[in-house]
């Protein structure tokens, strides 16, 4: 009757183990993805300074022909 219960016991505890890590997953993934959408935020924003740079460049460049 031992072994049977050892048994149950273990495995219940392999699946409160994996249960902690799959909660643990989850949070990293999400903390991921909010990091992921700043940077894409980030990016996007230097993308229109850039762009602005380069358009006030080729006006000036316009009124030096």
């Amino acid at each position: 009757m031992f072994w049977p219960m050892l048994a149950i016991a273990l495995g219940f505890l392999g699946i409160a183990v994996l249960g902690v890590l799959g909660i643990k997953v989850f949070i990293e993934a999400q903390r991921l993805g909010r990091e992921v959408a700043r940077t894409a935020e980030r990016v996007n924003r230097a993308a229109e300074d850039l762009e602005r740079a380069a358009t006030g460049l080729a006006r000036s460049g316009e009124t030096l022909r």
